[in-house]
């Protein structure tokens, strides 16, 4: 018989032995210990159980369900010290073995893999338990969780699965909770979390859930309330401050996710989660040195956290970043990119600041900082901690963080529109004081994007169309779903244009002012009914109601042509006129293409029709009405980047520089590393005087060149003089000279600076 200490007490009998009801009563105690957050009390639980386990050579001789005693126990000592997962995974496959028909030890092992932010073999384990008992409701859940983790939108589905399974699984209705909190569904969230703590009220984090719920819905007396009860059932509950801030987290109240976090860290200074929601809170609201060292406390504790690692390792890594100051943005890029973005995108951000402060009478604190990242993994860390984030951009409030140009392929996406998109975000969130939801801030954002530059921004597709003739769009009272549960990608890209939509009406009937008492309604704690009602005085249910007969004016002549049962939305002329097109029959294209593109006239993607009608008329000469089909596509696609230069030329042909100048610009914000298309944009530029023009796409090109720096600067520099800029010009010429100093037409241009400054004009 082995001989066990305990609590200071030295047992011998059952607990040293056999007995594995009596490991699974200690190890349950140190859990609730634990998570009362009596970390000493959970640890003189488990030590000795573990302690036996080891003792026995991997509980050589155990029962299944004392193995799973010692893994359990085991874990618990592995928030401490990260080694002994080890020994909990052992001893979890060990009861596996031994008993192969049950699945306590499987279950077990996935939980604490998912903990471990290993989601892939977590599936494995509950996969099999599924395997044998397909309406395990602690499988399910696990699955669910493992979705929820990798951002799969299964995760929902999963978990109303889990509990129809057993509808008095409180962890499962407490997830259930949790994902209705994310959407946003406030008092659906309430009932359920209620119902989960109804079965369990040990479950600290469903109390987190519901403290979340009264805290986001302004409703701070429940919250005190909530607080309370918690605190009365576990002294020091830091992970229902912890849950409280995750909440906040994802509702985009990133100061209050700092606020809670900093309190759980406070109740509990071992907490690696608390440090790590904190880490990452102050990150998102430009804390970053403060945010560092939070984030090292957290993965000091759990260095088998995936999130703060990568955090960490990509914080190290913008330590070799640059910063490009303007008047109000702090641009932070990698060296070799720092120029060019802060040559291109600080002027555009100033000019977006000063329209978006005139549209929702709100001006966002100063600086606001933009971070690019010249890897999409790289941004995607930052903003969720995990690669594989499908957006461009993210806006945390008065810190934005986006891809560079080289983090997608050329010619893919529209730098200038993400960057106007995200910063309208900074002003929609602060003017509703963080509050306003998704589905009204992208929306708005998308908006903008229009008004900004033609062609920016999301803009009539055929999924679109397809979507509205099948009455397959979200209601207005549940469009915030399409944002945050998805039914897939689809539906996530319809839901940004639709939202748009709803905005874009919303002003042209009610005025700017309406959407400003909108984000007034939010800041002060209105719901979304509430909020509409005082910015329009009606409901969702009337403004649903306008939206629908707006839209069915505004897309009338396509829905005609589907509801007439005829071939797709562009007919079957669209095939007959590229036919056409193809063998060389321009006349014969022209007429059948223009067909198709009537059918659908408000579609501009330079996969349709107008592409088409564009280089068949071309064909056939005629560049006026070529132009006008041209310029459909380059004002309603964002990422036409052939059509663009193809407008370009054809205007230049046709001796219209200043429209060719504006085809080009667009260009430049859909290829911004083109270097070609930027010397043309010069060139047409300075033949036009446009010395402005000419000196930020100078700049740009020299900021772009590698092979021959010296001419690039030395281009710069006549720019600059050119413009009137003589000291800029002799900054950039010396720089010039200094690398060689025989470089005449460097020399000879630093003599016309010198004449400029001494008051003698340009020689």
């Amino acid at each position: 018989m082995r001989n066990v200490l305990l609590m200071g007490v030295l047992i011998t009998g059952p607990l040293a032995g056999q007995d594995a009801t009596l490991r699974l009563d200690r190890v349950a105690d140190a859990e609730r210990a634990w998570a009362g957050g009596d970390r000493e009390a959970a640890r003189r639980w488990a030590s000795p159980v573990a302690a036996a386990w080891e003792r026995a050579q991997g509980g050589d001789g155990w029962s299944p369900s004392a193995h799973i005693a010692a893994g359990r126990a085991w874990r618990i000592l592995g928030e401490d010290d990260p080694t002994a997962v080890r020994q909990a995974l052992a001893a979890f496959d060990a009861a596996t073995r031994l008993d192969t028909a049950g699945v306590e030890g499987r279950l077990w092992a996935g939980d604490l893999l998912l903990e471990r932010y290993n989601a892939p073999d977590a599936r494995v384990e509950y996969r099999a338990v599924l395997s044998r008992d397909e309406g395990n409701a602690r499988a399910l859940l696990g699955l669910a969780r493992a979705a929820s983790f990798e951002g799969s939108n299964d995760a929902a589905p999963l978990a109303m699965r889990s509990v129809a399974a057993d509808d008095r699984y409180a962890p499962a209705l407490h997830f259930l909770a949790q994902l209705l909190l994310e959407s946003e569904q406030y008092d659906s969230a309430r009932v359920v979390a209620e119902r989960a703590l109804a079965l369990d009220s040990t479950l600290v984090e469903g109390w987190g859930t519901l403290g979340a719920v009264a805290w986001l819905s302004d409703d701070t007396t429940s919250f005190a309330a909530t607080e309370r009860r918690v605190t009365a059932i576990l002294p020091r509950p830091a992970a229902f401050h912890v849950a409280v801030a995750e909440a906040a987290a994802r509702h985009r109240r990133y100061a209050d996710a700092v606020q809670f976090a900093a309190r759980g860290a406070a109740l509990d200074s071992l907490n690696a989660r608390a440090w790590g929601v904190l880490g990452i809170n102050q990150l998102r609201i430009g804390a970053i040195d403060s945010g560092r060292a939070s984030l090292e406390r957290a993965f000091a504790r759990d260095p088998f956290h995936i999130w703060h690692k990568n955090t960490l390792d990509l914080l190290d890594q913008m330590a070799g970043f640059r910063t490009v100051r303007t008047a109000r943005f702090e641009i932070v890029a990698p060296a070799r990119d720092a120029e060019l973005l802060g040559t291109i995108l600080g002027p555009l951000l100033e000019e977006a600041y000063d329209s978006l402060v005139v549209r929702y009478d709100y001006r966002p604190p100063t600086p606001i900082r933009l971070e690019l990242f010249a890897r999409h993994a790289d941004f995607s860390v930052r903003t969720v901690g995990l690669t594989g984030m499908g957006a461009l951009g993210v806006s945390f409030g008065t810190v934005l963080a986006m891809d560079a140009p080289a983090a997608r392929p050329a010619g893919s996406w529209n730098i200038g529109s993400t960057a106007w998109h995200e910063l309208a975000h900074t002003f929609t969130l602060g003017a509703s004081d963080h509050r306003v939801p998704r589905w009204v801030s992208e929306g708005l954002s998308v908006v903008e994007e229009r008004r900004a530059r033609p062609g920016w921004g999301a803009h009539a597709s055929v999924d679109f169309l397809m979507a509205l003739h099948g009455g397959e769009l979200l209601p207005i009272d549940r469009l915030n779903e399409g944002f945050t549960r998805p039914t897939g990608p689809g539906q996530l890209t319809l839901s940004y244009y639709q939202a748009s939509l709803v905005m874009e009406q919303l002003e042209s009937d009610f005025g700017i002012g309406a959407i400003r008492r909108l984000l007034q309604g939010y800041a002060e704690g209105l719901d979304s009914e509430a909020a509409l009602v005082a910015a329009t005085g009606l409901g969702s249910d009337s403004l649903n109601a306008r939206f629908t007969g707006w839209l069915k004016t505004r897309f009338a002549v396509p829905l005609a042509a589907l509801a007439a049962g005829e071939d797709g939305v562009f007919g079957p002329s669209w095939a007959t006129g590229q036919e056409a097109l193809a063998v060389g029959n321009a006349r014969a294209a022209v007429g059948a293409i223009r067909a198709a593109h009537e059918r659908f006239p408000e579609y501009g993607g330079a996969d349709g029709p107008l592409a088409g009608l564009a280089l068949a008329l071309l064909a056939t000469g005629d560049t006026t009405r070529a132009l006008d089909a041209i310029s459909g596509v380059t004002t309603r696609d964002e990422t036409a980047f052939e059509a663009n230069q193809l407008e370009a030329r054809v205007r230049l042909a046709r001796g219209d520089s200043a429209a060719a100048m504006t085809a080009l610009e667009r260009a430049t914000w859909i290829s911004p590393e083109d270097v070609t298309i930027r010397r043309m944009l010069a060139e047409v530029a300075a033949a036009r005087q446009a010395h402005d023009v000419v000196v930020r796409e100078r700049r740009a090109i020299a900021a772009l060149s590698r092979t021959d720096p010296l001419t690039a600067r030395t281009d710069l520099a006549e720019a600059l003089i050119d413009a009137g800029d003589a000291t800029g010009a002799r900054r950039e010429l010396l720089t010039v000279l200094e690398a060689a100093p025989a470089y005449e037409r460097a020399q000879a241009l630093l003599l016309r600076a010198r004449a400029m400054r001494n008051g003698g004009g340009t020689p």
